[in-house]
């Protein structure tokens, strides 16, 4: 018996166990397990019905640094808390507990923690529990094996990392959003505070200059920085400030030879740039600077920038693997960042493009009030092909036209230019609206043939636009409409009520042999104009028609003031963001009264010339411009003396007072004038000269029933007051 307990007793020494009343299968075959225990590299341990240890082999036993005479007999929950690894204890009882009850095996399961030693260190571990059985298939306990898989759990989360940098970085072209996006996934699964500095020629879209020596230094400005202390603490510079360094500083050096640094430094005392620094100085020693790794952000051209990664005192100090990895991180947050400043200064481009083609002021004289709004769609898309312009024409009519070119880009904002250019220089020929688009759809016929020349594969950019011109008279009160695929106009009286009147569609630009139609509208003095793109009634969320009532009723509003009366149609009719470039041109209209115009019906005589110099005397005279009378009774002779002699029919003589003071001649001929140069010895011939040189701008422009040649000049001061009052 003695023996018997003397053999027992050493068995359980030698295999690292604690005897007890269920451990006769234990000595199932001693000498395998206690082989097992010696050769395996896992740490294993075995526990009774109670979760007590009664078998734990060397492995366990280093892996928690807890001596095995200290967790024999013991139970779990009074283990774990003692081992030197800082782990969920009352999660792995729960587990295990788990596995004894359902005999459901739980295998490789996750555990992570740091140890006692090193907090800020994490660790991985594998556990894998099984339920253990005697030949009776009674539950004798369990067995645990865990294995120390840090290495490859920080593999596998460097490499998380590095997509997600890629992946979260790449999803803007916004030069600051990226940074910022760099710093927010490096705080805190690399550094404890990451700061990114870029060049200011990179947040603006330059492309930065070749490395040269750093005197001066070159100015950077704080693109991103995140912190694991709230509002960043320890940074010296909001985000969106300019930052300094010291020329010999890591920093300017790290730029300067496109190098990384790893620098351990322990107080500012151990670099001498420091005492130039004051501020960074005062927050290293505020926080306890631990470790530093910098990393230049490189784009094939140059350096861009420079990336601060920290660890604080508390957090164990960056290793080589480290710095390994924050290139790596840098690197892919690099091609986002040079990808961003390119569309940064590709979008740059496009919108100074858009800029200095788009009206920078529109006037309508005293025949509009104006007010308009552009509002872009996306700022990633870049400058958009929605335009609009007001276009002063003879006889104080005012032409007011808006067009829509597809896409957006440098592409989109440069065929904008072309066509607004175009539409300039027909409307200066008063071309009637439906000839005039008829002539900007052979420009763009032109257009699409230049680029599919060039590049047979690219969609021209012109194909596809649309366009609405409208005339307005306010002398007659008509207002003369003309449309290529475009939303119809809409029309706003004094008293608030809203049509939008018939007129033809048309076909968009770009598709040619197909007529423009235009259509005349009587228009209430007082009314307003509505013109505006699609991007205004067609959203994801509400289709043509659906946009037009809201815009009905937007627009209802008697007495509004037109800058108000903007405001509420975008408030009202786009209910979120556009999906379009949006562009609204309103115009208030005020015709002219009865003393502004004075019509005379003329014969075709020579006798009525004089007639016609002594009605626009005696009209002058009441004008109170009676400085202009010598200057218009020639200009009216020599119109009227051409209408007799080359024109047809009677003849039509109108004068209007409004900003400037306008001549119009009408007959029925449609033979065009034409200025001669007459020789010395010519009797004749002179009569368009004069009117040329008398005049500030002279012209002639087609009607149904013929055409009529007018002359304008400036009012004097004088006058100008007068018309006011």
């Amino acid at each position: 018996m003695d023996t018997s307990d003397s053999d027992t007793s050493d068995s359980a020494g030698a295999a690292g166990r604690s005897p007890g009343p269920t451990d006769e299968w234990w000595h199932a075959n001693p000498p395998m397990l206690e082989r097992i225990l010696a050769l395996s590299p896992a740490g294993m341990a075995v526990l009774d019905r109670d979760l007590r240890f009664v078998w734990v082999n060397e492995a366990l036993e280093r892996l928690g640094g807890l001596p095995r005479d200290q967790r024999l007999g013991k139970r779990l929950r009074d283990v774990l808390p003692r081992l030197d690894l800082r782990l969920d204890a009352e999660g792995i009882e729960s587990r295990t507990r788990g596995v004894l009850d359902t005999g459901r095996p739980l295998v490789d399961h996750l555990l992570r923690g740091g140890s006692r030693a090193h907090p800020h260190r994490p660790h991985a571990y594998s556990l894998s529990i099984f339920r253990l059985h005697d030949a009776a298939d009674r539950v004798l306990g369990v067995s645990f094996i865990v294995l120390d898989v840090t290495d490859r759990w920080r593999a596998r989360e460097r490499l998380a990392l590095l997509n997600e940098v890629g992946a979260q970085t790449s999803s803007t072209l916004d030069v600051m959003h990226t940074a910022q996006t760099l710093a927010d996934i490096s705080v805190p699964r690399l550094a404890d505070f990451v700061a990114v500095d870029l060049l200011e020629s990179v947040i603006r879209g330059d492309t930065p200059r070749p490395r040269a020596p750093l005197n001066p230094p070159p100015q950077l400005r704080r693109a991103g920085q995140q912190s694991i202390h709230a509002g960043c603490p320890e940074s010296v510079a909001a985000t969106g400030q300019a930052v300094g360094f010291h020329p010999h500083s890591p920093e300017m050096q790290c730029m300067q030879d496109g190098r990384s640094r790893l620098e351990a430094m322990p107080g500012a005392s151990t670099s001498s740039w420091f005492a130039t620094d004051p501020a960074r100085t005062a927050k290293i020693q505020e926080f306890g600077f631990c470790s530093l790794i910098l990393v230049p952000i490189r784009a094939p051209s140059d350096v861009l920038g420079v990336v601060r990664f920290i660890r604080w005192q508390l957090r164990d100090p960056f290793e080589q693997d480290d710095l390994l990895l924050a290139e790596e991180v840098v690197a892919r947050a690099a091609v986002s960042i040079d990808n961003a400043r390119r569309y940064t200064r590709q979008h740059s481009t496009a919108l100074a493009l858009q800029r200095s083609l788009l009206p920078r002021s529109l006037t309508g004289g005293s025949t509009l009030d104006l007010a308009w709004r552009y509002l872009p769609a996306h700022a990633s898309d870049g400058a958009g092909g929605d335009w609009f312009d007001v276009i002063p024409l003879s006889g104080a009519r005012v032409a007011m036209v808006v067009g829509d070119v597809v896409g957006h880009g440098i592409d989109a904002a440069a065929t904008m230019g072309r066509l607004r250019t175009t539409v300039r220089t027909l409307a200066d020929m008063d071309l009637p609206p439906d000839e005039l688009l008829a002539h900007l759809d052979d420009l763009v016929l032109r257009l699409i043939d230049e680029e599919q020349t060039a590049d047979p594969s690219l969609s021209p950019a012109a194909l596809g636009a649309t366009c609405l011109y409208v005339v307005y008279d306010p002398a007659t009160r008509i207002c003369t409409m003309s449309r290529a695929g475009h939303p119809p106009a809409a029309v706003v009286t004094p008293d608030g009520s809203v049509t939008f009147p018939e007129l033809p569609a048309g076909p968009p630009l770009g598709l040619g042999a197909l007529p423009f139609e235009s259509a005349e509208f009587d228009i209430v003095d007082g009314s307003v104009l509505v013109l505006y793109t699609d991007g205004l009634i067609e959203t994801r969320d509400q289709d043509m028609g659906l946009g037009l009532s809201r815009l009905r009723t937007a627009l209802a509003s008697p007495g509004a003031q037109l800058d108000e009366l903007c405001g509420t149609v975008l408030n009202d009719v786009l209910t979120g963001g556009p999906d379009d470039d949006v562009a609204l041109l309103l115009a208030r209209t005020h015709a002219l009264y009865e003393d502004q115009v004075a019509t005379w019906e003329l014969t075709s005589h020579p006798s009525v010339v004089a007639d016609a110099r002594s009605l626009t005397a005696d009209r002058l005279t009441a004008w109170g411009l009676d400085s202009l009378i010598f200057t218009f009774e020639l200009i009216v002779s020599e119109l009227v003396t051409n209408a007799i002699r080359y024109g047809n029919g009677h003849i039509r003589l109108r004068l209007i007072r409004q900003d400037a003071l306008i001549c119009e001649v009408s007959d029925a001929s449609s033979s065009s004038p034409r200025m001669r140069h007459a020789r010395t010895t010519d009797e004749d011939g002179r009569g368009l000269f004069l009117v040329a040189q008398l005049a500030r701008r002279w012209g002639t422009r087609y009607t149904t029933d013929g055409k009529i040649v007018w002359a304008e000049e400036h009012l004097p001061a004088d006058g100008a007051r007068h018309r006011a009052t």
